[in-house]
């Protein structure tokens, strides 16, 4: 049972990896560029949705929708008036511009007194309760936290999947994201769609900020989880949603029994090792295609 538990929490936490990874893969699908800022826009959304519930009010589940809905305008917003004016540029000029845009926003959350220097936990309806299965020694206790987190993370990417599937924005975006040119000759607003994508990808990154502030706490320092998540990423294979959500698990799960059955240390490495093993293995990572360039 043990075991059991270690695994449950472990996937719990490859969730929040997985969803944050997958903030990564979206925008590197449409734009070909990597948001480092992807990390800090998960912190965003933690105080965004604290701010909601201490400051205004509002019951947990408004509060949760809420940030998802001014996180995405964010995201398009950052995308219209800091990225966009960058078109044509090299790759690692808006490496560089999503790195300060991260510092950035650490900084100003910072300069808040008694809010962004703090620890705040998160007041969700489901703090500290349990579900119990088994007894005695066979008994397996689940932190509804966990549950939260998984559940949530599994309706988001079937909600993900249908839209992508079944409408034509997700079909527009698909097209997109493999062939800007064809798509803006037959007609598609490509820069709408690399606006549209970015809103997503920071609505998703405020999404694994909420699920991850019960389990931890909110604190301008909760972004470098986005450090953990961008070897998920690789993983699973750089341009694969799917892929996303794989490596955030392998990650969770390997650091859970990392850090149980290891000496103390090797859970906050296991993440790169194991990325450093698929990279020797298969560069493409798991569900990624191998590309090659002719000369």
């Amino acid at each position: 049972m043990q075991f059991l538990q270690l695994v449950i929490s472990g996937v719990a936490q490859g969730c929040i990896y997985g969803l944050i990874a997958l903030g990564f893969v979206l925008i590197y699908k449409t734009t070909e560029t990597i948001n480092f800022a992807q990390g800090d826009l998960m912190m965003l959304g933690g105080f965004l949705g604290l701010s909601f519930m201490v400051v205004l009010g509002m019951p947990f589940w408004a509060a949760f929708l809420a940030t998802l809905a001014v996180m995405m305008l964010f995201g398009m917003l950052m995308e219209r008036v800091l990225l966009r004016p960058l078109l044509g540029q090299p790759a690692f000029t808006v490496v560089m511009l999503t790195i300060g845009i991260g510092y950035l926003a650490r900084g100003l959350v910072t300069m808040i007194p008694g809010w962004g220097t703090d620890t705040h936990s998160l007041p969700v309806p489901y703090k500290d309760e349990v579900l119990r299965m088994g007894q005695g020694k066979d008994m397996l206790i689940l932190s509804m936290e966990h549950l939260a987190v998984i559940v949530a993370t599994a309706v988001l990417i079937a909600v993900l999947y249908l839209f992508f599937r079944y409408t034509k924005l997700g079909v527009a975006m698909q097209a997109t994201s493999q062939n800007q040119l064809g798509a803006f000759y037959m007609g598609i607003p490509v820069r709408r769609i690399n606006m549209l994508v970015w809103g997503i990808s920071a609505s998703v990154s405020a999404c694994a900020g909420l699920l991850l502030a019960p389990i931890t706490f909110v604190h301008v320092n909760m972004g470098y989880i986005g450090l953990k998540a961008f070897p998920a990423a690789v993983i699973g294979g750089f341009g694969s949603i799917p892929g996303a959500l794989v490596g955030g698990l392998i990650v969770g799960v390997v650091e859970s029994l990392a850090g149980f059955y290891l000496p103390e240390g090797f859970r906050d490495i296991a993440a790169y090792v194991v990325v450093l093993a698929m990279l020797a293995i298969k560069p493409s990572g798991l569900f990624g295609e191998p590309t090659g360039k002719k000369v």
